[in-house]
């Protein structure tokens, strides 16, 4: 019998979500979990964030074991797992989207894997569990309206570093850039030039993305006032990085994100945050006629099956295209 991700109960009973550290500090999970993470770590190369990502979900694996009575992995059993997985997706509990349940069962699936090929424990309780199908929802996206809106918010009477804020805003909508890429581009990464950027992304693969003329500005204005004035030849702690914050450090990933939902507030928006920015970018490209695999190598996109949720943009234009080029297309 296959233990799959099955609906959740009408009702199911409400588990919290583990704190940070659940698993480590779980004497029968400490030495697995130590294990794994260095492995991922040393063996696999992951990136930080990445690493963190399985961190987390771990914990969340290990605080509902634990709810349920199991507390080593020596324990745990094909229907602990296909339980959690029900706790996943419920309602009443974490209401996972579809891409992060996914990743969390991938976690799961990973972490016993690795513990039964060390001989950690003697059976593999995951070896049955199958990943659901993964399905995506349309991404939220704004209208090149509202995105003027948002860059423009940013102003003197909105702190002191306003002009540093409505660069990154330029940028984050002119490259398509994650959060995490926002805060991690250094200063020499950047080509005023040829009005382009170098970007390190998911799985360290590189890629250049040009920006216009209004974010290429933004970021000038940015580099010769304010950041040169905060910096002050100290790139050290800088550590080069393109943005900083008013004490010349690199700045957070958090720190991103409250930005931009800072200034969608100012600017009158509702449920937006960075990734929309990126949505955004992307469902304009596609809209004004880009093919898709270039709009793949601008995000960063191992697959193009990934980039293809934008095609959603071009169905309103299917009877336009079809009325243009069909010639028996009733008009």
């Amino acid at each position: 019998m296959k233990f799959l991700a099955t609906q959740p109960p009408s009702e199911p009973e409400r588990t919290p979500m583990a704190p940070q550290g659940t698993a480590a500090q779980t004497p029968g999970f400490t030495i697995a979990l130590r294990n794994f993470m260095a492995y991922i770590r040393i063996e696999c190369g992951l990136a930080p964030l990445t690493i963190a990502t399985y961190g987390r979900d771990l914990d969340d694996l290990v605080g509902d074991l634990l709810a349920r009575g199991v507390t080593s992995p020596r324990d745990v059993t094909p229907e602990h797992l296909s339980e959690h997985v029900r706790f996943l997706s419920g309602k009443l509990n974490r209401n996972l989207d579809p891409a992060s349940t996914v990743r969390h069962i991938s976690t799961v699936r990973v972490f016993f894997r690795f513990l039964h090929a060390n001989r950690e424990i003697p059976e593999n309780p995951a070896r049955l569990l199958e990943r659901p199908t993964k399905w995506r929802k349309i991404p939220n996206v704004i209208s090149p309206g509202q995105m003027r809106k948002l860059i423009e918010a940013p102003g003197p009477d909105h702190g002191d570093l306003w002009i540093r804020d409505r660069a990154i805003l330029e940028l984050m909508y002119a490259a398509g850039l994650r959060a995490s890429e926002v805060g991690s581009v250094r200063v020499n990464e950047w080509y005023p030039v040829i009005a382009s950027l170098s970007v390190i992304g998911k799985g360290n693969k590189q890629r250049i993305v040009p920006v216009g003329m209004p974010a290429a500005q933004a970021l000038t204005r940015w580099l010769e006032t304010q950041r040169a004035d905060i910096v002050k030849a100290n790139e050290a702690q800088a550590d080069h990085r393109l943005f900083v914050s008013i004490r010349g450090k690199p700045l957070e990933r958090v720190a991103i994100w409250g930005l931009v939902k800072k200034y969608a507030t100012i600017a009158g928006l509702h449920d937006v945050h960075p990734h929309v920015l990126r949505h955004s970018f992307a469902t304009d490209l596609l809209r004004g006629g880009c093919d898709l695999r270039t709009v793949q190598e601008f995000l960063g996109h191992s697959s193009v099956v990934t980039t293809q949720i934008y095609t959603h943009v071009e169905k309103s234009r299917l009877r336009e295209i079809v009325a243009k080029f069909h010639p028996r297309f009733d008009r």
